[in-house]
């Protein structure tokens, strides 16, 4: 197992680490409210980095969006990534990546997903959809959805097609979201050639292959979210003097960041060793799920401790920190909260045992 990054991967975290420490400032976060910066999502095309995910693999992506999380950047590169060019060049036909990658690599088509699916949720009927999902990130954006069906199946959905409608939602990060309601919407599945759906999408393995990807991608934002709230509480408590000597010199304060590094370095790890097993195309069930918890528990206590370190002044809504706490309890809910990928988790252990039998 190793996790050293290719000279591929390195120079393409590097490029996104400039590109969004430069463009990604709080002034810009501040006009772009909860929107997109687009320009900055222009910046990154222009500069082949959403081109570059299928090269560089899942790792490459979780990379870059360890980046992007330090900073908080508002741009749909996740949700492209994972429900867009990984989903579509790992799933999709060979008609499918032809006609939707180029768009997706250069920018022009962004993709999100509604996921996870829900029983009693989207309900495909004859290759139609039905149903709504209360809310999908970056969908303001998107000119495609990968949808999941209450059975696991997966469609491509054109955002702004026939029977789609997208109401504006906000969350509590700002995500551009909205809700998505499908009323007889005339969809593509995932892997099927038009005209031959099945009227089923594909299949559950499919789901569970992307689904996973997902988790593993958003667990290695919310490492990015976690550093970069760590890094601005060590800046704080480093220069903000009380009593005559820096905060960082109590020993609460020290002890408090050690644990909000130690829980950073566990998402982050966890993060690599899932999407490097994805990669080589190894058994990641476990570890993406293993991901997804780490990002939702510890995840949850990094950016609390990211705000209580800077005292009162963390308390303030306009304070770039409180940004990185936003993100922080928005990643994690997302695709499951931490009790929820857990009972997954032992479940899926516990099916294990069985087909193992006994020793």
């Amino acid at each position: 197992m190793d996790f050293t990054p290719s000279e591929e991967q390195s120079a393409a975290q590097g490029l996104a680490a400039r590109i969004f420490g430069d463009l990604s400032t709080h002034e810009r976060l501040v006009a772009a409210g909860t929107g997109t910066d687009a320009g900055l999502w222009k910046e990154l095309c222009t500069a082949g980095l959403p081109g570059a995910v299928e090269d560089i693999g899942l790792l490459g992506l979780v990379l870059l969006l360890e980046e992007q999380g330090r900073t908080t950047a508002q741009v749909p590169l996740a949700a492209t990534g994972v429900y867009g060019l990984l989903a579509v060049a790992g799933h999709g036909t060979a008609e499918q990546r032809e006609r939707l990658l180029p768009a997706l690599r250069d920018g022009t088509a962004v993709a999100t997903g509604a996921f996870p699916a829900r029983d009693g949720g989207v309900r495909a009927v004859d290759g139609a959809l039905y149903g709504a999902v209360p809310w999908v990130p970056w969908l303001r954006d998107a000119t495609h959805v990968l949808v999941a069906d209450a059975e696991r199946g997966l469609w491509i959905v054109e955002a702004r097609g026939p029977g789609v409608t997208v109401l504006p939602v906000e969350t509590t990060a700002p995500w551009s979201a909205g809700r998505l309601g499908l009323d007889g919407v005339r969809a593509e599945s995932l892997g099927t050639s038009t005209g031959t759906s099945t009227g089923r999408g594909t299949g559950p393995g499919a789901y569970a292959s992307v689904l996973a990807a997902s988790r593993i991608a958003f667990a290695g934002l919310q490492a990015g979210v976690c550093a970069g709230s760590l890094a601005r509480a060590v800046r704080h408590t480093t220069t903000r003097e009380q009593f005559g000597r820096p905060l960082s010199t109590n020993q609460g304060v020290l002890l408090r960041a050690a644990d909000a590094h130690m829980d950073t370095e566990a998402i982050r790890v966890t993060a690599y060793e899932a999407a490097w097993r994805y990669d080589q195309r190894l058994d990641h069930a476990a570890q993406a799920l293993t991901a997804a918890w780490w990002a939702s528990e510890a995840g949850r206590r990094v950016v609390h401790a990211g705000q209580h370190l800077h005292g009162g002044t963390g308390a303030d809504l306009d304070h770039p920190v409180h940004r990185h706490f936003l993100w922080g309890r928005q990643l994690d809910a997302y695709l499951g909260c931490g009790s929820e990928v857990l009972e997954e988790l032992g479940l899926l252990i516990a099916e294990d045992g069985r087909q193992e039998g006994p020793s």
